[in-house]
């Protein structure tokens, strides 16, 4: 059986290949019964762009594993489609004080397995989150959390060292079985058991990950009956899949020219929508030639994010200015831009000591040629094309470069270890300006991959947690935003739209910009 899917999509790469030229680049609504599905039209098949790496929600750091995770786990909230935390398993919550927060759970609710959720399970999740010894990589969103106390069996209070205004948009993580974590065996790594609307029942590494719908999901039983996901890399070849009817739904990243394509076929639901990410270039602010800002700025200025947005990504993703997403309350447009200026780039080498001294095309300095290596993962053409773009246009302008590619695993692996010069990736989910910033530029996150270190945005960035005021949230981020784009914490190339495309015979299903699939659950599939 596998043998033959991996045969058929072989097949669909070659028609690919064949048929198109050039091509290759990146409800939270309780359900109610089911009525009007028959038994053959009752599965949906989603194609992803890169398989789970951890299906335990406390551990997963990546787009696969929080699609599984929707289907599988509830949290205390789930965000709507407009992003605000609604009840989940936390039917209700107060906060009595700035640092205490009380949810009261939803009563009657069984893990797949069939034992009873309680305050418990709620805060052994939590309980083993916060400690460091489990090396959570979503450790820093929750650390201002100093302990959850029971206070009954459906009763929890969460304990701040500090008031936390992003704390309710947070707890969508879910809520883990203790009776199952606690044996040490981290079968929910790959094994997971949650309370949420389908249970995992199968999972081909590289290949699929299959879901049956549980009959005793506390906000009703799915319409649909099947969800399966199938690993698809290359961006075209799951385009192909879908017009050929062996999938139904695949969503960003997708290649420009292939959107266009489907956006002609009458049978094809073509949604195009702000995304909640962006693109950006790591730099390892540890490399020795990277450390200085001057280095920096003057790479910035050799990259032309206009060029990249419309010649790679033909709009489909736009120039981006800082780490605040246009969909976010704190955007703003007031911080340092590095436009395409190539004698303010030579000028700033040149205050950084570097020239071409020896005539050979590339900045030395002390005998030492300026040498890097920009780094992505392979699953992305988008990026692949756009980490060659700017090889080439680096050297030439005096800057010799490398580009590694590797599968996710290893790429995001070397990201953790700092194995990296500069580093082309993204970053999804930015639901607040928390979750854009403080783990990406704080000098103790773990997610702050190139290791920026300001003392003065580390104090900002505690600051625009600690505030509950928005507006003057607003104003707090926006001078992170200036001071880390002015010193390059990040050169944020571009904001992300969000892609879906599906075919017409899902009914009731209305995309999510976070991706979050959850509301398949409540689709149709007809004949």
């Amino acid at each position: 059986m596998v043998a033959l899917k991996k045969m058929r999509w072989l097949a669909i790469v070659i028609a690919v290949v064949m048929v198109i030229s050039g091509c290759s680049y990146e409800d939270t609504n309780q359900g109610t019964s089911s009525e009007g599905s028959s038994a053959g039209a009752n599965e949906i098949k989603v194609a992803l762009d890169i398989d789970a790496v951890s299906t335990d929600p406390r551990l997963t750091n990546e787009s696969a594993g929080k699609r599984v995770n929707e289907l599988v786990y509830d949290g205390l909230v789930r965000l709507s489609n407009n992003l605000e935390p609604e009840p989940s398993l936390a039917l209700e919550w107060s906060n009595p004080d700035s640092k205490t927060w009380i949810f009261k759970l939803r009563e009657n609710v069984n893990f797949h397995d069939g034992e009873p959720l309680t305050a418990e399970d709620v805060k052994y999740t939590f309980d083993t989150l916060l400690d460091p010894e489990f090396q959570a990589p979503s450790l820093a969103l929750y650390d201002p959390i100093e302990s959850v106390e029971i206070i009954d069996e459906y009763t929890v209070q969460f304990n701040l060292s500090r008031p936390y205004a992003p704390l309710l948009s947070n707890l969508e993580l879910g809520i883990v079985p203790k009776h199952i974590a606690e044996k040490e065996d981290k079968s929910l790594s790959s094994n997971p058991v949650g309370t949420g609307p389908y249970k995992m029942v199968k999972w081909e590494k590289n290949s699929e990950i299959s879901f049956e719908k549980n009959e005793s999901y506390w906000g009703g039983e799915s319409k649909v009956s099947k969800i399966t996901y199938y690993i698809i890399p290359d961006n075209s070849t799951r385009v192909a899949s879908l017009e050929s009817g062996d999938i139904d739904f695949i969503h960003s990243p997708l290649s420009p020219q292939d959107i266009e394509r489907v956006k002609g076929n009458d049978k094809f639901n073509v949604v195009e929508t702000q995304g909640l990410g962006f693109t950006y270039l790591n730099f390892n602010h540890q490399n020795e030639l990277l450390s200085d800002v001057k280095v920096r700025q003057a790479i910035s200025h050799l990259i032309d994010k206009e060029v990249i947005s419309k010649s790679i990504y033909r709009d489909m993703d736009t120039p981006a200015l800082s780490p605040l997403i246009p969909a976010s309350w704190a955007f703003t447009e007031d911080v340092p831009v590095f436009g395409y200026d190539v004698e303010m780039s030579k000028k700033l080498f040149k205050e950084a000591g570097w020239e071409d001294t020896d005539g050979d095309g590339f900045y030395d300095k002390e005998g030492k040629r300026f040498e890097i290596k920009i780094s992505t993962h392979s699953e992305d053409p988008n990026r692949i094309q756009t980490a060659e773009y700017l090889q080439n246009e680096l050297e030439k302008n005096g800057i010799k470069v490398e580009v590694l590619t590797n599968e996710w695993p290893t790429f995001s692996t070397n990201m953790l270890e700092g194995k990296f010069d500069i580093a082309l990736l993204g970053w999804l989910n930015l639901f607040d300006p928390d979750r854009a910033m403080y783990n990406q530029f704080h000098s103790q996150s773990g997610s702050n991959y190139g290791k920026y270190n300001n003392e003065k945005v580390d104090a900002l960035l505690l600051s625009g947690r600690e505030t509950l005021d928005q507006e003057k949230r607003k104003e707090i981020y926006n001078e992170i935003a200036q001071i880390v784009t002015e010193e390059v914490g990040y050169n944020v190339l571009l904001y992300q739209g969000y892609i879906a495309m599906y075919s017409k015979r899902i009914e009731g299903f209305t995309p999510n910009a976070s991706g979050n699939l959850y509301g398949l659950r409540n689709a149709v599939l007809t004949e």
